[in-house]
This record gives structure tokens, sequence and C-alpha cells, in this order.
């Protein structure tokens, strides 16, 4: 029996899952949890990659515990953040995608590249958070002077494990610095920009051979393991956990709500720009999806109403609510509110409307927005790709949302598919085991 470690780390907690295949089937063993999320620190909302690390490293070596002998193993996380490097030392602090810091360098970057041609070049959506404008924030602090390196988070993980420096593509593409047509980094945008090009480097494809654990990580964590790169942009994991029987719409549900569709070829076209849909790498395939602001919400509402109410209760509460008037979920107000009752509370009544009076009111209109949402996106896959869809898969923690489900198979007329399983550590381990068998 062969065994393989994926480590899955979202915005608010990270998993080690030990993964080997027994009568054809992928089988998942949870060893090693942990939490996760944004600090604040001088005003900025940053990541701790040092306590990451230490994380990743603790999860290994209680992996290397329960399985003595690892074939492989590969990191995944969010996309657009990364880290800086001279050389081998960080430049810190490392930002979160929350921070408000790109606000005014979205108007100088777009100022120097019109959005539309930028789009054209990349097929990513905008997004304020996009790593394209973070850079140019970093550009305009002074934070790029001697700068040899961008790593993003998975990437900068597996460099410490290893000692090696490598860029994997699609957490590459969620950049906005990608060309669509050569699938590299564009140098174009770069010399456009100012970035330095030095920071330029080759992607890799998933499956490929990182390195083995450093000499020093090995007698850290007792062991020895090669590492490779898996998708590294989680959704891209995701979706190769999904069983398809046909091309159809997925929708990966976690803090962020992932729905697109598999294309063999890019569409940027104005149709796709204004729809605010996205072009990003997969394997061997573009992940054509619209990044909609997920279960956050309800993560938010949690925290702030009732912290030790469980999910599955608060969908219960949720649905005998009777109150259903509608918010726009990726309304910029639901970013990072420091209330996110109070958030919905100021965009409703700007509405004229009657505003929630219970806490399974705030919940219930939640769902129906975030269902509301899927509607609209799906409507405008179709008009964009010029295909009708009669099903959706759902996968991740939202899929375990029964109510959610229920609601956006009324909100969409498409029948729901719902896999509640790990996805994303499941595609992690998938593309490390097709790997093992080349």
């Amino acid at each position: 029996m062969k065994y393989y470690l994926a480590i899955d780390i979202g915005a608010s907690s990270g998993r080690h899952i030990v993964g080997w295949v027994e009568n054809g089937e992928v089988m998942a063993e949870e060893i090693y949890r942990f939490p996760n999320g944004m600090d604040e620190v001088d005003g900025h909302l940053v990541w701790d990659t040092e306590r990451l690390f230490k994380e990743v490293k603790e999860g290994i070596k209680r992996s290397l515990l329960r399985f003595p002998k690892i074939e492989s193993l590969s990191v995944d996380t969010w996309g657009v953040d990364y880290v800086l490097m001279k050389g081998e030392s960080e430049v810190y602090p490392t930002y979160a995608y929350r921070d408000s810091r790109t606000e005014e360098p979205i108007k100088l970057v777009h100022g120097i590249i019109p959005f539309e041609e930028l789009y054209r070049a990349t097929g990513i959506q905008f997004n304020s958070f996009n790593t394209i404008y973070q850079l140019y924030a970093d550009k305009l602090a002074g934070r790029l002077t001697g700068v040899t390196d961008f790593l993003m988070i998975p990437e900068y993980l597996m460099y410490k494990l290893t000692g090696v420096k490598m860029k994997e593509s699609t957490n590459a593409s969620t950049t906005g610095l990608v060309n669509v047509k050569t699938h590299e980094l564009d140098k174009d945008i770069f010399t456009s920009l100012g970035l330095p090009t030095e920071i330029i480097a080759p992607l890799h494809a998933p499956g490929t051979l990182v390195g083995p654990l450093s000499p020093e990580v090995e007698i850290e964590v007792g062991g020895k393991i090669n590492v490779v790169f898996a998708p590294t942009h989680d959704t891209a994991s995701a979706v190769e956990a999904i069983d398809m029987q046909t091309d159809a719409p997925y929708i990966s549900s976690g803090t962020w709500s992932l729905l697109g569709v598999k294309l063999t070829e890019a569409l940027t076209d104005d149709k796709s720009r204004t729809s605010g849909y996205s072009n990003e790498g997969g394997v061997g395939y573009f992940r054509y999806l619209k990044n909609i602001t997920g279960m956050w919400i309800i993560q938010c509402l949690r925290s702030e109403l009732c912290p030790e109410t469980s999910y599955g209760e608060i969908a219960a509460m949720a649905k005998k609510s009777s109150y259903d008037e509608l918010f726009n979920v990726n309304d910029p107000s639901f970013m990072a509110p420091k209330s996110m009752k109070e958030a919905i509370e100021t965009y409703i009544k700007a509405k004229g409307k009657k505003t929630p009076e219970t806490t399974a009111d705030y919940f219930n209109c939640a769902y129906h927005s975030l269902a509301a949402c899927y509607d609209e996106a799906i409507r405008d896959l179709e008009v964009n790709t010029g295909h009708e869809y009669s099903e959706i898969y759902i996968v991740g923690g939202g899929a375990k949302n029964t109510y959610l489900n229920e609601l956006t198979e009324r909100y969409t007329s498409k029948r729901v598919i719902a896999l509640p399983i790990e996805a994303t550590a499941i595609g992690n381990l998938k593309v490390q085991m097709r790997r093992d068998k080349k």
C-alpha cells in the first residue's frame, strides 16, 4: 500500500490528510488539523507564515508517526497571496488578501494598463486583492527593492520544506499576471508597471517534483518524503476531485464559492469580462469561473451572533425563518467588515427594505442571497459559453449544507449533486497518485 499526504490550508484552518487507494477508491484519513486566520498588525491584515510553517511540520511529523512511509506530499492554499524573498530572507509582513492596501494602486495600474487590456491578456476577473495590485502596492512602498523572488504561499511552504524555489501554474494563474496564450508570467505587464522582471520564473505543471525534504526538516519530522506540486491553488485541486459524468458546472463551496466549468480555451471576450468570469489554470484545462463571496458571510455572522451554535443548527434555524430579503454577497462592504450584521443591515436599509429582526433572519437572508447569486452566475455562464446545463456539482464544506443546496436548486432550477467530501485534499492526493504511476 502506498500512502500520500495532502496539506490543505484554507483561510480558517489547515488539514493534513493521508490518502491511499483501496479497491480502486481513494481513501483518506485526517491526521492533523490546526486553526488559521489573518492577524491585524499595525492596521493591516497579515498572515503569520512562520506559524504556518511550524504547523505544516508538526502535521508531517504526526503523519509519519501514523504512516511511517509516505511516498510524497503537496501543499495547497488559497490564491493571490505571496511571500517576497531577498535571496533566502523573507520580506515581512506577508499581507493578506482582505487587507485594504490596494485601493490607490488599482487606480494607478489601470491608468497604465486599462483593465480591458489586462483581461484580454490574462483572462482574470477584477478583484481588489489580485496579486498584480498587491505587487504594485509593494512597489509604491519600496518593498520590491532587492527582491529576488515572489513565492505564492504554497510555493513558499514547499521551499521551506525542501530549499527549492519553484513556481506552480494553477496558483500563479490567480495573480492576474499570467498570459492565457503563453501560460507564463507576462513580461510585458511587469515591464509596463515597472515591476522587477528578475522575479519572473518559469511555471511548472501539477505533478512536477519539487525535491526531497531538506536534511534539517527530515530530522525534525522524522522521515524522508518527496515534495511534489499538486494543483497548489485549492480550487484547482477541488475540481480534480469531482467525478463528473458530464462537463457540468461546479461550485467549490467554502469561505469563497467558486462557480465555474472546465474549458479547453480561455474566454476573454467582453461578456466574460463584464460578468466577472476568470480563466484560471487547471490540470490541462482552464477553470472558467466566478469568485463569489461564500460561507465567509455565514462564518462572520456565526462568530458575531452565535459562536457556540453548530453550522447544522444554524441552517435548521434559518430554514424556519420567513425573512428572505436579498443582498449582493459580492458587494465590497462584505469583504472585511467590522460587523457583518451591521454591514447587512446597512445594505438592506439603503434599499428601503425592512431589516432582519432575529438571528435566524440574518442567516436566512444570507443563504437566500448566496443561492440568488449562484443563479445569476449560472445564467451568465450559460450565455457566455453558449451551453445550457441541467445540473450543478457542489463540493467542499458547503456541500454539507442541505438547506443551501435546496435553495440553490430552487433558485437555479438545476439539479444539485452534492459531494460532501474533502474535495481539495482528495484532488491534491489524486494528482500525486497519478504522478507516481508514470
